[in-house]
């Protein structure tokens, strides 16, 4: 009986209170044989392009990454085919992509090809204003975002004191020592990054499941701000880099240089933070360790700060919510920016050239 194909979903970019992060290089280096940049305004058709090809390559028993979009949770931003090592992505503002190998394994699709120019340019002036509004939703919700960043850091300001660190040690040498075992198989020492989460329009969304299958172990850590869980995790990510094992490293949505999940495949092993605001209950048919650091902590110390870290609490809940309506906000403008460019665009030509692309997939590298 054939298998079914397996489908993995992530995101190569994401709204953090840095701005717009982006590890779209990753998604890019993936696909060693071939990547299509695709170019084209809003309403162009890149997310269908790529979704009607991905639909195809499961068809043909192919296993797929979906590499979603974190503006939109109908769209995708990219997709990889890993057993043929090609890669369809979106190339386009914020996160462009340029050819790093021009023809011989890049190559550029301007779907801005099938589109009826002097239909658009009657309304240059909305679709200016309306691009430039989108801008500053974005830009209010990397504001919101630096908010419930603050608000974090103080809460792991009050939490750090009163952490018992030895027995955290203690934790983390437990861990590596079952993880690292002597073992025959490693890998090439090559390093993914990417994002689990997403702040997207629809709220905070993660697809974790989809990323573990094939994982025999799962390490999950749970605990407040300021326990020492995504340090954790990137001590152990330190000793892996080191022996030369292949990694897949998933940063925080809001804090892109901490770890939210790690993922050791020639261990078979997950490890991944469930947070308070990003909370994560796995459906998982391996072996799970929990391990809440919360539990080392001094709570009698802790005990005249709670309403300060209440206050850290919610003022993060607030945030990420804040940052959520404008983003809410920034899909509507695009949608109404879609609006201009659909009548435009000559979809029976486009359907042929992604026609044309797929057979050339199918027989050139299948």
């Amino acid at each position: 009986m054939t298998r079914n194909p397996v489908i993995r979903k992530m995101f190569p970019g994401g709204v953090t209170y840095l701005g717009f992060y982006s590890y779209y290089n990753y998604l890019a280096d993936a696909a060693a044989q071939h990547t299509y940049i695709i170019k084209g305004g809003p309403g162009v058709g890149k997310s269908t392009f790529m979704k009607k090809i991905g639909e195809e390559m499961l068809k043909a028993g192919f296993d797929l990454e979906y590499h979603c979009c974190s503006s939109d949770n109908h769209s995708i931003d990219g997709i990889v085919i890993p057993e043929l090592k090609i890669a369809l992505l979106d190339g386009t503002a914020p996160h462009v992509v340029d050819p790093k190998t021009p023809g011989a394994v890049d190559e550029i699709i301007n779907l801005g090809d099938y589109w009826n120019e002097s239909l658009l340019v009657p309304y240059k002036k909305d679709i200016m204003a309306c691009s430039h509004e989108i801008s500053r939703c974005f830009q209010s919700a990397y504001f919101a975002l630096k908010d419930a960043k603050n608000a974090m850091d103080e809460w792991e300001f009050y939490i750090t004191p009163y952490q018992d660190w030895q027995r955290i040690n203690q934790i983390y040498l437990k861990m590596r020592n079952e993880l690292f075992k002597a073992s025959s198989s490693r890998g090439t020492g090559k390093t993914r990054h990417l994002f689990a989460w997403a702040h997207t329009p629809q709220g905070r969304t993660q697809h974790i499941d989809t990323l573990i299958q094939g994982m025999h172990f799962l390490y999950s850590l749970a605990g407040q701000a300021g326990t020492g869980k995504s340090t954790l995790l990137a001590r152990l990510a330190e000793d892996a880099r080191v022996l030369d094992y292949d990694m897949e490293i998933y940063h925080n949505a809001l804090e892109p240089d901490k770890i939210d999940l790690l993922l050791i495949p020639e261990l078979h092993t997950a490890l991944v933070i469930s947070s308070e605001h990003y909370p994560y209950r796995p459906e998982f048919s391996g072996t799970i360790h929990s391990f809440n650091l919360d539990n080392e902590l001094d709570l009698s110390g802790l005990s005249n700060t709670l309403g300060f870290i209440d206050s850290c609490r919610n003022r993060i809940e607030e945030s990420i919510l804040r940052a959520q309506t404008h983003s809410q906000r920034a899909k509507t403008l695009h949608d109404e920016l879609e609006r201009y460019y659909i009548p435009a665009m000559d979809f029976e030509a486009m359907d042929k050239k992604r026609n044309s692309i797929l057979r050339m997939i199918m027989e050139n590298y299948s």
